[in-house]
């Protein structure tokens, strides 16, 4: 049987590979004539459903509470952008470290992360308590 700890990062993991195809898809259909502005809604607006598949899954399994839960998708979304996206995707279009994370919309979206598995998470547990 897998720790919960371990199930958590894998579904953190799952989540991050689905925000980040939401993001990469954005810039394959142009809308906006700011590509940086519309990947960001993309990703803003695909990790809703995102950060809900990775919640549900989790608790298919196992359980944590939700905000911890919530906090563990976050640091492993964080390291994967650190390990993985900075250095694959940003640097090679001129951006950088300090640009990724200077960016105010990369915290907004992980504050919204936060929240939408904390508030998901807590409406799946309770609804099995009750059940």
């Amino acid at each position: 049987m897998v720790s919960k700890n371990l199930f958590s990062i894998v579904c953190g993991i799952l989540v991050w590979i689905l925000g980040v195809s939401f993001y990469l898809l954005s810039f394959y259909v142009p809308i906006l004539e700011n590509p940086e502005l519309q990947s960001n809604i993309a990703l803003a607006l695909g990790i809703i459903p995102s950060a809900c598949i990775g919640t549900y899954l989790f608790y298919t399994k196992s359980y944590i509470k939700p905000s911890t839960l919530g906090l563990t998708f976050v640091m492993v979304a964080t390291l994967l952008d650190v390990i993985i996206t900075v250095p694959v995707f940003i640097i090679p279009n001129g951006g950088s470290y300090s640009e990724f994370f200077g960016d105010p919309m990369f915290y907004t979206i992980l504050v919204e992360f936060y929240f939408i598995v904390f508030y998901f998470g807590n409406h799946l547990t309770n609804k099995k308590i009750k059940a």
